[in-house]
């Protein structure tokens, strides 16, 4: 069974960081390439960064240097650092694990970010 779980979610103010992290179980994490999403209320789901199994890290450009993607595969875990948080950062953060050779992706039940003004 492969589960996704998060963690680190929490309120904080405005320029206040926060670490989620996500723990994979039931995959070859190794072989994944692990993102972080979001989704605030009423927008849709968005990207946010990714590690590849490489490793390689990608970022949107919303990010503008103030978030860190890293991954421990000894731990299967992966990690988001979030530094300079803004209200505009508030959404609920999901873990994707994919791996395109075999079709496999899967979503954590996501953790709440919310970052007050």
């Amino acid at each position: 069974q492969v589960q996704l779980v998060e963690s680190g979610g929490g309120l904080v103010q405005t320029g206040g960081s926060l670490r989620l992290s996500c723990v994979a179980s039931g995959i070859t994490f190794s072989s994944y390439d692990m993102s972080w999403y979001r989704q605030a209320p009423g927008k849709q789901r968005e990207l946010v960064a990714t590690i590849t199994s490489y490793p390689s890290t990608h970022y949107a450009d919303f990010v503008q240097g103030r978030f860190t993607i890293s991954r421990d595969n000894v731990w299967n875990t992966v990690y988001l650092q979030l530094n300079s948080l803004e209200p505009e950062d508030t959404a609920v953060y999901y873990c994707n694990g994919r791996r395109l050779l075999i079709g496999s992706n899967y979503w954590g039940q996501g953790t709440q970010v919310t970052v007050s003004s």
